[in-house]
């Protein structure tokens, strides 16, 4: 990706940045420009300007897909594609925090969690009075052994 870079000596002069979201936005279409990284930060090689495009949809919107331009230039260097384990991330994330589907599914999300501390409260209380009747069981029958 930014291997012929390697070897190559530091920029002198870079070309301006007044169309770097018009040509990101063009190399990857149905995605809107996030942030720019400038050439020699830490998001981006000393060469290139990345541009990080997200989607356009709830369920994308949370997918970063960089854009390398090449800083003297401005010809697309590379697009960027995630690896399948990253897209399941991003995906998951609005389910994590609870971002799909609004109040109605926070509503449920609550009912379910208090059903659940219903049960475990039940539990932890039937164990608690079958284990406090064995221990009496147990007394009585070593009183009857004497």
């Amino acid at each position: 990706m930014i291997a012929p870079y390697k070897d190559a000596p530091p920029l002198t002069q870079r070309a301006p940045a007044t169309r770097l979201l018009e040509i990101a936005e063009s190399a990857a279409p149905g995605m809107q420009a996030d942030f720019i990284a400038f050439p020699g930060t830490r998001f981006s090689s000393e060469h290139h300007y990345a541009v990080f495009l997200k989607g356009n949809t709830h369920l994308t919107a949370h997918l970063a897909t960089p854009v390398l331009i090449d800083a003297q230039t401005l010809q697309v260097t590379a697009v960027v594609e995630r690896p399948w384990y990253m897209d399941a991330l991003g995906m998951s994330q609005p389910l994590h925090f609870g971002d799909y589907g609004g109040m109605p599914m926070k509503i449920l999300w609550a009912v379910l969690d208090v059903l659940t501390i219903i049960v475990l409260g039940s539990g932890v209380y039937l164990w608690w009075v079958r284990r406090r009747a064995a221990r009496s069981v147990s007394v009585v029958r070593a009183q009857v052994a004497q």
